[in-house]
């Protein structure tokens, strides 16, 4: 009986032994993984910013290209943020203490099947429907809040918008952020929740005293996570932007984002030339705008994860 016992300790010591030195290779690669995507952009771009017959450091020329895309970038998934954040939030609240235990799962279904949908047909959607759609209201804006730099300028005929494009990219974000708060809303102890009942709270004032509190973390979690998503999103973009000249107006033919010219720009590109040089420094700095993203959200959840969901 103790021989056996001591076999197995063995072999659970073993097992445990294998499976630490996998994970820490995943971990190893994944790290590998993102260096070597770093420097294939770095040596890669180098062409678009120092060239030796041009006098060396042309850096200024290539911020004067990058600017305008960086803007655009931001611009679109801050509206999809704006857009998309509050409405996950609720959803996801829904599902987890108002809707009828059958119809939550329902729903649940469904908001996980959105994220399932290729970003070709959400983009294909914002190019015949929604931008379409959208265009009597451009006009609203523009005679009643032209005043505004906002809505300003001559009002699409296409809908094809930075405003368009970062509705859709809020459509696409959605289920994403709202999965995640659902999970975290869910797990939200019930000995809270019922304490706070007890006390004669109604169920918005016990959400606000026991579930945000412990949520908190894990909603910028998802928040961060659904940016990310649409800082890197292409082809809905690439189909829905009429790109152009950076402008303040939302309403306006113009802008473009970086993932769209990266997109566009690169089939034409000559290997080796200066614009695939271009094309891939904008890409690394999206690298970067990216990891700074990411950065900045695990920063902010470490701050607030004790006594919350993120523990």
């Amino acid at each position: 009986m103790t021989s056996s016992l001591t076999q197995s300790d063995k072999r659970g010591v073993a097992g445990d032994r294998v499976f630490s030195a996998l994970t820490l290779s995943a971990g190893v690669l994944i790290l590998l993984t993102l260096a070597f995507v770093a420097l294939f952009l770095t040596v890669n771009s180098r062409d678009a910013v120092y060239q030796e017959d041009q006098g060396g450091w042309i850096l200024t020329a290539f911020l004067d290209y990058a600017y305008p895309l960086v803007i655009g970038t931001l611009i679109a998934s801050f509206i999809a943020l704006i857009l998309a954040a509050p409405i996950a939030v609720g959803v996801a609240l829904y599902i987890s203490h108002y809707a009828p235990p059958r119809f939550s799962k329902s729903i649940g279904y469904v908001i996980d099947l959105l994220a399932a949908i290729p970003s070709v047909v959400y983009g294909a959607w914002g190019m015949s429907f929604l931008g379409p759609a959208l265009i009597p209201v451009y006009g609203w804006l523009h005679e009643n809040l032209g005043f505004i730099p906002l809505f300003a300028g001559d009002p699409s005929q296409t809908g094809r918008t930075i405003f368009t494009a970062g509705v859709v990219l809020g459509v696409m974000i959605l289920p994403i952020i709202t999965s995640v708060c659902r999970e975290i809303f869910i797990q939200t102890p019930k000995l809270h929740e019922e304490a706070a009942l007890a006390l004669g709270a109604t169920r918005w004032e016990m959400i606000k005293m026991s579930v945000f509190p412990f949520a908190r973390a894990g909603i910028i979690s998802g928040i961060m996570l659904g940016l990310g998503r649409a800082l890197g999103e292409t082809m809905a973009v690439a189909l829905v932007l009429s790109p152009g000249m950076l402008t303040a107006s939302l309403i306006s033919s113009g802008n473009s984002t970086i993932p769209a010219e990266i997109a566009l720009g690169f089939p034409e590109a000559p290997p080796g030339s200066e614009r695939q040089a271009q094309l891939i420094a904008i890409g690394l700095v999206l690298f970067l705008i990216t990891l700074l993203v990411n950065m900045t959200a695990r920063w902010i959840v470490s701050r607030h994860k004790e006594f919350s969901g993120a523990n």
